[in-house]
Formats: structure tokens, C-alpha cells, sequence
């Protein structure tokens, strides 16, 4: 599986997919993130800092992509055109196979039946993010692509739904959880898990697990965790 995001802050990724199973399934290869900055994809250069303190990457000033909105309104619209460039290459990179997701407060609701069905038919996925206003809605019209949601609440850009999504997507993926029974939604999962020891106390007071799970009655243990659900 592929993942091409699109986005203005590539590196708020790094601590996410660094960690975990993310991470081993990035290094075995059965993962691959590609980032598409749009600033590289306007045509200007950087223009140096005068503040020589900064690093090198930091020393450049980055290439404006925001404008104001026409019709008036607050805040900053996204240029079409970078955006559209950035896709583009995506595109190519997939060869024309992608599903191509606009992430939206407005779209989709995204769910692990729509992670299951992406994952079974594409093994590449562009994930667009937007950030201030949004982005011209322009770009649409260039490219079939599906607004989806994470939920119903506004966040300050795509790049939190994009790792969410990644994350849910790869799940269903054979091999990167390695064992793929360990999946909650094929099997009876409940929100109340035990282990070790068996009892604890805190503050005076003793807390057991459950006698059932000690049981070693199978039948009545997946009872009890489908009362739990």
C-alpha cells in the first residue's frame, strides 16, 4: 500500500508514522508514504532570510501559496494550481490508479467498511490536506476525487484525518499487523481488557479480574465479551 499526502506540513508526520507498527511496516517495506509539499510546486524560489541565526532549511522564507479569499471573508484560501501539480505527480507516481481523498469536514464520514473496501481495491491513495480557509475549490474540477470526513468537527487542517486514515487503511492491509486476527472488527472485541496480576490493590482497595476470564470456558468468556461491547 502507497500513501501520497499532499500537504504543507510534511514534517508533522514524523513523529507518527516513526513509532510502532507504522514504523516496521515503513522499514518492511509492505508501507510506503510519498509527501507532496504544494509551496515546491508554485514555480518561485525562496527568497533568503536576513536572520543568519536560522539553519540552513530554516534560512529560507517559504513560497507563498495563500490568498485571500475572492467574494471577501476572513482567512486565507489555498491556490488551485500547486495543489493541482502536486496531484498530478502523485498521479503519475501511481500510474492513473489512485483513490484520490479530499479530506473535509463536509465529506464522507470515513468508517472501517470504507477503510476495507479502499484497501482491497487500491494499492495506491492520494490524501490531499488542506490547511487555513481551505483549498480553491478549482481543484476539484481537475481532478475525481471524494471528500470524506473523520468526523463532525472542524480541526485546523487534513494532516491529523490523513494520519488517522493512514493508520485505519494499513490495518486492513495483510502482514502489517502481522498477525491479521488481531484485527477487532473480525473477531468478538470488547472495551474491557485484563492482565497480570490477577489482583491489585490501590489505596486499601483490592481489584480482581473478572472470574470469567479465569474460567477457561471459551464459549462463556466470547458471551461475556459480546455483553461488554
Amino acid at each position: 500500500m502507497h500513501f501520497h499526502i499532499i500537504t504543507l506540513f510534511p514534517n508533522s508526520f514524523d513523529s507518527y508514522f516513526g513509532e510502532s507498527i507504522l514504523k516496521r511496516a515503513i522499514e518492511d517495506k509492505k508501507l510506503k508514504v510519498t509527501f507532496y509539499n504544494p509551496r515546491d510546486f508554485t514555480g518561485e524560489k525562496g527568497v533568503k532570510s536576513a536572520k543568519s541565526e536560522l539553519s540552513e532549511q530554516q534560512n529560507w522564507v517559504r513560497r507563498r501559496i495563500d490568498r485571500p479569499p475572492y467574494g471577501g471573508g476572513p482567512g486565507m484560501v489555498i491556490q488551485a494550481e500547486p495543489v493541482a501539480r502536486a496531484i498530478e505527480k502523485a498521479f503519475k507516481k501511481s500510474g492513473g490508479e489512485a483513490k484520490i481523498i479530499f479530506l473535509s469536514p463536509r465529506g464522507k464520514s470515513f468508517t472501517n467498511d470504507y477503510a476495507r473496501r479502499v484497501a482491497k481495491k487500491y494499492k495506491h491513495v492520494i490524501l490531499v490536506c488542506g490547511r487555513y480557509e481551505g483549498i480553491d475549490a478549482r481543484v476539484k474540477k481537475i481532478f475525481r476525487m471524494e471528500d470524506v470526513s473523520i468526523g463532525p468537527y472542524v480541526l485546523t487542517g487534513g494532516e491529523l484525518p490523513a494520519m488517522l486514515i493512514v493508520d485505519v487503511v494499513s490495518r486492513q492491509v495483510s502482514g502489517i499487523l502481522g498477525n491479521f486476527d488481531s484485527l477487532e472488527e473480525r473477531r468478538v472485541s470488547t472495551g474491557a481488557v485484563y492482565t497480570r496480576p490477577e489482583s491489585f490493590k490501590f489505596k486499601g482497595k483490592e481489584y480482581k479480574v473478572p472470574k470469567i476470564l479465569l474460567s477457561g470456558h471459551r464459549a462463556k468468556i466470547e458471551e461475556w465479551k459480546k455483553s461488554k461491547k
